[in-house]
């Protein structure tokens, strides 16, 4: 009997759509007869987070494992590394998976140790989720990111962008010829397309996300103050910048007009409000956008990052960033005429159904480990094997996603 594959995700703060695209991977990965395990920074202490991480490890065959992680580099990261091949020997890992920038610095790094039987190095994969990214920029703290991303790709079996535009981004500042990467979009489940119900008090407007600067959380303000009457917005969430954004609504006179009732899950949060604003001044592939439309939920958004992606194929339009006569007079229009904008959400709906689902995302990213595989093992036996075991599983074929090891 062939050994199981054994998958160590690792990711710093379990927070956010990079933590909802690992909780689904493995997740799903786990329903597909693999056996999974995550490690995250045991720093991160919130109620709902914590609610999620018990949620999770309840479902994980090689458990949920946490450890320090600083958000900046540091002398702290070589305890990481170590405490990363400790275990993934431990583990018996055969690919370990890096998210984030300091997942893709652990999982490639402290991924050196010999495999369970083979003797072999565990494969290891990227996925950078946009984090460093935004520090593509020419400046010393992007210098710093473009230098250490360029020498860890040595250290990397395949990368995987979320987004056409990430790979784009990355790829402008570091050579992709001998890496093998991949765009494989994040992905929802059956549940996320279940259409939202709204509340009887419902504002007009919602945003869900993290309060800082780069989701224009402060444009949103603006423009919110440019409407007549008394149109109304939610803000969901929390941030480090969310006591500068209560200033703000204070000094424009909002007052009754926008409401910050904290962090929520996003399906609670969708009941709030009519339309869903996402003003952000950089993206990747995010996954608030992508809930939404899988709601049925009508969508004002920045053209950043990956957002066009997601609406390509439907006639949702996208507003500048930063630009709060446009995003004011976006809201505007959709406040004239709500039926037609639901309209539309509807057709994205319809589109977002089709390319972002769980399994379709699994598939992908499975195979892409298996190229990993075939790349070391080129005798045709090993082929065959790694071939049909890892493409023929899936949810109703439990038990079967299994390798040859050597």
């Amino acid at each position: 009997m062939t050994p199981t594959l054994r998958i160590l995700h690792i990711l710093r703060a379990p927070v956010g759509g990079l933590f909802r695209h690992v909780r689904d991977l493995a997740l799903e990965q786990t329903r597909w007869g693999l056996e999974v395990g995550v490690l995250v920074d045991s720093n991160t202490s919130d109620g709902l987070t914590v609610q999620r991480l018990n949620e999770l490890a309840s479902h994980l065959p090689l458990g949920l494992h946490s450890i320090p992680m600083g958000r900046a580099p540091g002398v702290s990261d070589l305890k990481c590394v170590r405490e990363t091949r400790r275990l993934g020997m431990e583990l018996g890992i055969d690919v370990l998976h890096g998210h984030g920038a300091k997942g893709g610095l652990y999982a490639r790094v402290g991924g050196g140790f010999p495999g369970r039987a083979s003797g072999q190095r565990p494969l290891r994969f990227y996925t950078p989720h946009g984090g460093s990214l935004h520090f593509f920029d020419g400046s010393l703290k992007g210098n710093f990111y473009v230098s250490a991303e360029a020498a860890l790709a040595k250290l990397t079996d395949g990368i995987i962008f979320e987004s056409s535009f990430a790979r784009g981004r990355f790829e402008s500042s570091i050579r992709l010829d001998n890496v093998p990467n991949r765009v494989i979009p994040n992905g929802l489940s059956p549940s996320d397309f279940e259409l939202r119900q709204l509340d009887g008090n419902a504002a007009e407007f919602l945003f869900v996300g993290e309060l800082r600067h780069l989701k224009g959380v402060d444009v949103l303000l603006d423009a919110l103050a440019q409407l007549a009457g008394k149109t109304r917005a939610v803000i969901v969430g929390d941030g480090p910048d969310a006591a500068q954004f209560k200033a703000q609504a204070h000094r424009l006179g909002l007052g009754a007009r926008v409401s910050f009732p904290g962090a929520m899950p996003a399906r609670d949060a969708f009941a709030l409000g009519r339309v869903l604003l996402m003003p952000s001044r950089a993206e990747s592939l995010p996954y608030i956008a992508l809930e939404a439309a899988a709601a049925g939920i009508p969508l004002i958004a920045t053209n950043v990052g990956g957002v066009s992606e997601i609406v390509e194929g439907s006639d949702t339009r996208l507003v500048p960033p930063g630009d709060a006569k446009a995003l004011a007079c976006a809201m505007a229009l959709a406040n004239d005429d709500l039926a037609a904008c639901e309209a539309r959400a509807g057709r994205l709906r319809g589109v977002v159904g089709q390319r972002f689902t769980t399994e379709r995302m699994t598939r992908s990213v499975l195979e892409f480990y298996r190229d990993g595989l075939l790349r070391r093992r080129a005798a045709p036996a090993a082929d065959a094997t790694v071939t049909r075991t890892i493409l023929d599983a899936g949810p109703v074929n439990k038990g079967r996603a299994r390798i040859d090891l050597p």
